[in-house]
């Protein structure tokens, strides 16, 4: 494998350690250890995936690096971090971060994170019809755009790949483990809180009243499901 990765991290202690772990098993690894070197070498080196602290020194911490990477590009951000609260993760998703691992980690853990975001990159897309409608909500597949009452909605691509999934399987309950599989891969198939949280942030910008869901339904302790009324279930 020839993939290169971008660690940023302040402390050398653990920019060495990540950076044995994945050159062991064939990864290139470059390192900055502040946010605007990071933001720069993002642009200049293209990796294929960013390991980004949040507890970053001088002005940028790691939320505002994230965001001022989306402004340019959609390489995937793994989140570096001690906090571990819900609501530390959703502002990390609303930066466009695609993923969290909290300190402190395994070497089996790290690797497992990035090979699963690594692969969710890099699947095929699925021959799939070129719009979906809901209601006021319309997915365009081939563009990855999506529109709620007219209005363009910005989504991460981890979001737009579980709101896809669940339009793939339209006005069908998706099991916990199915849906955390194939959105994140095997690795998560046990993570229902984490699913949780991404279902109810992707609710917030979708829904006109998040509390009361009209189009992404619950069924409670088995599954999602994105409800369109107009649309066949086979």
């Amino acid at each position: 494998m020839s993939e290169k990765i971008l660690v940023v991290e302040d402390e050398p202690r653990v920019i060495r350690l990540v950076s044995e772990v994945l050159n062991a098993v064939g990864y290139q690894v470059i390192t900055a250890m502040s946010g605007q070197p990071a933001i720069e070498m993002v642009a200049l080196e293209q990796p294929d995936l960013v390991l980004l602290d949040i507890l970053l020194p001088y002005d940028l911490d790691g939320y505002e690096v994230c965001r001022r990477i989306r402004e340019f590009s959609q390489v995937p951000i793994i989140m570096l971090t001690a906090k571990a609260q819900e609501i530390d993760m959703l502002q990390g998703f609303n930066m466009g971060a695609d993923d969290y691992l909290t300190k402190p980690f395994s070497a089996k853990e790290l690797l497992a994170r990035v090979r699963a975001v690594l692969r969710r990159v890099q699947r095929p897309e699925e021959l799939v019809t070129a719009t979906l409608t809901c209601g006021e909500l319309e997915i365009n597949f081939a563009r990855h755009s999506i529109k709620m009452r007219g209005e363009r909605v910005s989504l991460t691509r981890t979001e737009y790949d579980l709101l896809r999934q669940l339009a793939l399987n339209v006005n069908r309950v998706m099991l916990h483990p199915d849906l955390l599989k194939a959105v994140w891969g095997t690795e998560y198939q046990d993570d229902i809180d984490y699913l949780r949280a991404y279902i109810r942030y992707l609710r917030r910008k979708l829904e006109a009243d998040p509390s009361n869901p009209q189009y992404i339904l619950t069924e409670q302790g088995i599954g999602y499901m994105l409800a369109c009324p107009d649309q066949d279930c086979d």
